[in-house]
């Protein structure tokens, strides 16, 4: 059995992006800036919108972006999730294989690969319209024991907590990772999540999880507090460690009850999709590959900067080894 730094838990997506304009969300509907779960009708027409937009494919969803992330700077990781058995799923599951993730579902011949819509706006916000198609039917028996125990951390998407059994998938995932001596990570997703199931994230932060990622705005839902020092400070009382991000001002880390600010990377940001998975991804390489948490904190901050200046949740030009050894001289 190969040994992971990572297994990442999550639905298995593929994004579809776009750069709109504003006027297309207003004609769909859509609030700016969050995601949006949608039926296979209203996903159908979104993609009929999009006809005649050049658009940009890839594997996608947070946790495998995350995994991406971590597999670009040289991490070794493991996905767990589910696709059709259609053209979609083929080319995510190409996708990954080709980063060397380990990937190897059974795809589903009755649920077609679920979608993202991706809408970049010119003020460099993404709108997601996700349809999850067969990342829906993830169940716990989707969790293998063995390629868990072979990982050094399992990292749990928050989206998993919207359906019965990716649910299930989820907290499975964590009671074997609690069993098996891995540690827990696992990240808020979106500000629509928290406002939703406050008191269930409170009580896995309380419970299994080991490190909680947010940003600014999910941190303030959850805790009630304005100041973000203070809400990692909270967070903190309770987890073991805690990355909140902060746009481009930067991020806090906090671990053994100390806070690392960790400073912006001055960039011009043009599309914001994946900019907090790409953080998780290279955070959770820096802490599983020797560095320490200022360090990794970092190295995601920068990587996250590089990803906003670009298009896509893919990174365009990936950190040499020396320019990472250069970034942690800095740090």
């Amino acid at each position: 059995m190969a040994s992971y730094d990572v297994l990442g838990v999550g639905n298995a997506l593929v994004d579809i992006q776009a750069r709109v304009e504003d006027s297309l969300l207003n004609e769909l509907a859509l609030e700016k800036g969050i995601m949006t779960l949608a039926d296979d009708v209203k996903q159908a027409d979104v993609l009929k919108k999009l006809v005649g937009y050049p658009l940009n494919l890839c594997a996608g969803g947070s946790a495998a972006n995350s995994m991406v992330a971590l597999a670009d700077f040289g991490g070794s990781a493991a996905f767990v999730g589910k696709v059709g058995d259609d053209d979609y799923g083929n080319s995510f599951q190409s996708d990954l294989q080709k980063l060397g993730i380990h990937f190897n579902a059974e795809p589903s011949d009755s649920v077609r690969t679920g979608t993202c819509a991706v809408l970049i706006t010119e003020d460099a916000q993404r709108t997601m319209l996700t349809n999850l198609g067969a990342a829906a039917t993830v169940t716990e028996n989707d969790i293998c024991e063995e390629t868990l125990k072979a990982a050094k951390y399992v990292y749990i998407e928050g989206y998993l907590l919207t359906g019965e059994t990716t649910k299930a998938a989820a907290y499975r995932a964590m009671h074997l990772a609690k069993e098996n001596g891995v540690k827990v990570a696992f990240t808020a997703s979106d500000p629509f999540l928290v406002n939703m199931i406050r008191d269930e994230i409170w009580d896995l932060i309380t419970g299994p999880v080991d490190l909680f990622f947010c940003n600014e705005e999910e941190a303030i839902s959850l805790t009630g507090e304005s100041d973000p020092i203070k809400c990692a400070a909270k967070i903190h009382e309770h987890a073991e460690n805690v990355a909140l991000t902060l746009g481009g001002k930067g991020s806090l880390v906090m671990h053994g009850g100390e806070a690392f600010p960790i400073e912006g990377v001055e960039t011009k940001a043009i599309d914001t999709t994946g900019a907090g998975d790409m953080y998780a991804g290279a955070l959770l390489y820096g802490i599983t590959n020797q560095m320490d948490w200022r360090h990794a904190g970092h190295l995601a901050s920068h990587a996250a900067a590089r990803i906003v200046s670009q298009m896509g949740a893919r990174l365009d030009r990936k950190f040499t080894a020396a320019e990472i050894e250069a970034l942690l001289r800095l740090a």
